[in-house]
């Protein structure tokens, strides 16, 4: 019997196969299309997906594929200055095509060992109180402990679960494509910068060697969202928005995305679970489509293979539903809102002539940017210090730094004081007594995927909090 199946090869369940696999875990990943795709449906990756890329050793290779871009401008497009002190190393936009990040993310994860079999779709499924049978489409029969589904925002497992998907369907929809355009740059532009003074989902950025990654508002809705618009269409829209087509020839990929905004009513379903746009779809506004997604296997993956060693304390893996649904909500939330800001109606263009003159006070640019790039998340773990559930930055140590402490995927308790102990949890936490000039505070215990568990300086009082997250101690 496979330990996980992981029904989806994109970012979000290739990193949850990583996570599962480097505990040491059986992760089989099928995915439906027998070819990695070339659509570039995200176009970077915020600070804290940063961060947990160098929380995985994979830091120096993501932002090697990348270029580094300050922050700003990624609420509804309104461009304010990055406010001081954002607590992140991080305090950039990786922009790296989606393509490239899932290419990192397969290749770690055939080096830790994981399978990944393409052309594989799953069409149906059972359980028991042992496990899943999963059926493909081919006919084989697959039985493992458990089933995830990061299948995107049509999952299969999802519909074969059962689990309603409310919220909005599409409105409008933007075609996206990779073009080669003849006009000159010059022009290209100025027309794109005249353009997009009122239509923002306006674009063409030059790629080299002639090629631009275009996109325009579409004429209406497709009857099939699968099916990609003809260059003709786009090329129709080109001329309407801006009076010219720039000579669009030589497409490379072209697609169409919808505003569709919904969220699983469930993340799990006895042995089966959702993840990334299988859990929650929404617009592509800030960019946040990918990132979630992947947040969502990082916090998976932990509990996931804790349940299948058998040490996880009750409740660990419903806790993913529990911290994870929330945050998927408030992206809804604040796409919605930022789709509501574009809008060239006058109320919304005054909506978001306020919020620009808001987005002045450093307080309110500052929360908005914490949402958009994650690094604001704080997991309802009760009353507490203020660092309790929220993840903590990386930190200079006297020897190295944090993150770099983190790359074997288990507990930490990072002690200043020397006289903390993790006895009886030693297999699952490591203790590492360090002095850090950036943590003001005596200790504090970190989960596997960097959020904290714990502060303060008393033993008794870990030994109360430990078996919460890393289960009961071992003699």
């Amino acid at each position: 019997m496979i330990d996980v199946i992981v029904a989806g090869g994109g970012p979000t369940g290739v990193m949850l196969a990583i996570e599962l696999r480097m505990r040491g875990v059986d992760a089989l990943v099928v995915e439906r299309d027998a070819e990695p795709t070339k659509v570039v449906r995200g176009l970077g990756i915020h600070a804290r997906t940063v961060e947990l890329m160098d929380q995985r050793g994979l830091l120096d290779q993501v932002l090697a594929l990348g270029q580094q871009h300050p922050l700003g401008g990624f609420f509804a497009g309104i461009k304010k200055p990055r406010p001081q002190g954002l607590d992140t190393t991080y305090p950039f936009v990786l922009a790296i095509p989606q393509p490239d990040t899932e290419r990192l993310l397969t290749e770690h994860a055939t080096e830790l060992g994981v399978e990944i079999r393409r052309s594989c779709e799953v069409v149906g499924l059972s359980q028991d109180d042992d496990g899943v049978s999963v059926e493909l489409a081919d006919g084989t029969q697959l039985r493992s402990r458990y089933l995830v589904g990061c299948d995107g925002g049509r999952s299969t497992v999802r519909k074969l679960l059962g689990v309603d998907f409310p919220g909005e369907p599409t409105k409008v929809e933007t075609l996206m494509g990779e073009v080669e355009l003849t006009a000159a740059p010059e022009e290209i532009a100025a027309v794109v910068a005249e353009v997009r003074k009122t239509q923002l989902r306006f674009g063409a950025v030059p790629l080299g060697d002639g090629v631009y990654r275009i996109g325009a508002p579409a004429a209406g809705v497709a009857e099939n969202p699968r099916v990609p618009p003809t260059l003709d269409e786009l090329k129709q829209q080109f001329r309407e928005l801006a009076g010219t087509d720039f000579g669009a020839h030589s497409p490379r990929w072209l697609s169409r995305f919808g505003d569709a905004t919904r969220l699983a009513e469930r993340y799990r379903v006895g042995r089966v679970l959702l993840a990334g746009d299988a859990a929650h779809i929404h617009p592509p506004m800030g960019g946040q489509g990918l990132n979630l997604g992947i947040q969502d296997a990082f916090n998976l993956g932990w509990k996931l293979a804790a349940e299948i060693d058998g040490w996880a304390p009750e409740g660990l893996l419903d806790s993913y539903e529990t911290e994870r649904r929330p945050v998927a909500a408030d992206v809804l939330d604040n796409t919605r809102a930022q789709a509501e800001l574009i809008s060239l109606e006058p109320g919304a263009q005054a909506v978001r002539r306020l919020v620009a003159k808001l987005m002045d006070f450093d307080e309110v640019n500052r929360y908005l940017l914490e949402q958009i790039t994650a690094i604001g998340v704080r997991y309802d773990f009760g009353a507490g210090h203020e660092l309790l559930g929220r993840r903590l930055r990386d930190v200079k140590l006297n020897r190295g730094r944090l993150y770099e402490l983190m790359r074997g995927g288990r507990g930490l308790l990072l002690d200043q004081t020397g006289e903390l102990s993790v006895e009886g949890w030693a297999q699952r936490v490591d203790h590492i007594i360090e002095v850090s000039e950036e943590l003001e505070v005596p200790a504090v215990l970190l989960r596997p995927d960097g959020h904290v568990a714990w502060v303060g300086d008393d033993q008794r009082d870990l030994i109360g909090h430990l078996p919460k997250w890393f289960g009961a101690p071992v003699n």
